[in-house]
């Protein structure tokens, strides 16, 4: 682990030389790329100066153990048993910083929520989830950008799509992927059983042109007349649209926008985004068969939390964690599942590393 500290700290002190040099200043592109490098490299570089002048300091303090007077060698020992503590802590820390970051942690989501078993209620949970993931981008200053919506007019969705822009926004919603179960009365069950109802939610990470390969001749484009609730424009104008990647038979529909054009370059952002989804996916499932342990990269079929409104608690399965507190949850009170769901998918990492 050290070696790889003092390598990083070397390249990161060249790359300082190179971003202060005249020639490499003028050359923009690489000056940039160098800085984005010295970025990343920084909080393990910081981390590590802080562990070293920690070990340092403990070196210092065992000598007064050996050569001051009983006041000064009481006040060592105090000293070595904090920096004793920080130090172990700190090696922690520099632990999880040396595991090998998620290149689409940065980046934003394209989050896709679809309404599954459970009719209107499953609908109507699906709303709930788009609320709930709204109301969490808020929380987090991070704008959203609705996509695409099929709502059933009755208050429920059977589909969503919302673009969420933020800094490290994939980093936190990767783990939302899979099957989302809710235990409730419906509104209009007379009799106050308890139906459980379920919607699916996938979260993509936006991608760039260079990262997927999408041949234009793929795609089949249709445009048609959007349909909805009425307003200006609905059902006048040729406005939707519908992509068909036909190698692998993906289909993306939006008629969000007014404009054609709009909804084109949305539907096409999105599917650029479910192309390199797939493509991971592949990857992560031969990953999955050396490593079964992993959480977030997981099927989509899997159930990965319930919602259980007569005993207002939210439980995600898959670390295990019961929280009563239902009603804050959906109004976007996300962190402390996320939270656990982050430290659990670090510590499998630090295994494997």
């Amino acid at each position: 682990m050290f070696d790889k500290l003092d390598f990083i700290t070397e390249k990161y002190d060249e790359l300082a030389k190179k971003v202060s040099d005249p020639e490499v200043i003028n050359n923009q592109p690489v000056w940039q790329k160098h800085v984005k490098e010295m970025g990343e490299m920084e909080p393990i570089v910081n981390k590590y100066k802080e562990y070293k002048k920690a070990r340092s300091d403990l070196a210092e303090a065992k000598e007064m153990l050996e050569e001051g007077d009983e006041e000064m060698r009481e006040l060592a020992k105090m000293e070595i048993s904090e920096l004793e503590e920080k130090i172990q802590k700190q090696e922690e820390e520099l632990k999880i910083l040396l595991i090998p970051k998620d290149p689409n942690d940065d980046k934003n989501v394209i989050l896709e929520i679809r309404a599954g078993t459970g009719g209107e209620e499953a609908a109507l949970f699906g709303a709930d989830l788009l609320r709930m993931y709204t109301r969490y981008a808020e929380r987090k200053h991070w704008k959203t950008e609705m996509m695409e919506v099929n709502d059933t007019g009755l208050g429920g969705i059977k589909e969503a799509v919302i673009l969420i822009k933020g800094k490290g926004a994939y980093s936190r919603l990767k783990y939302e992927s899979g099957a989302h179960r809710v235990q409730r009365v419906p509104e209009t069950e007379s009799s106050g059983r308890i139906h459980t109802s379920a919607a699916t939610v996938a979260v993509l990470p936006e991608v760039d042109d260079v990262e997927v390969d999408l041949n234009p001749n793929d795609v089949r484009v249709d445009v048609y007349r959007a349909s909805g609730n009425g307003g200006q424009c609905v059902n006048t104008t040729d406005s939707a649209v519908r992509l068909t990647h036909e190698p692998t038979g993906l289909v993306v529909t939006c008629q969000d926008e007014k404009s054609q054009i709009k909804n084109k370059e949305k539907a096409f952002k999105v599917l650029k985004s479910r192309l390199y989804d797939l493509k991971m996916q592949e990857q992560n499932k031969e990953i999955a068969d050396q490593r079964k342990s992993q959480v977030g990269t997981g099927d989509r079929s899997e159930r990965i939390r319930t919602y259980n409104f007569p005993q207002g608690r939210v439980s995600d399965h898959r670390i295990g964690l019961t929280l009563y507190k239902l009603e804050s949850f959906l109004d976007g009170d996300l962190d402390e599942i996320i939270d656990g769901l982050i430290t659990n998918d670090q510590a499998e990492k630090m295994k494997a590393f």
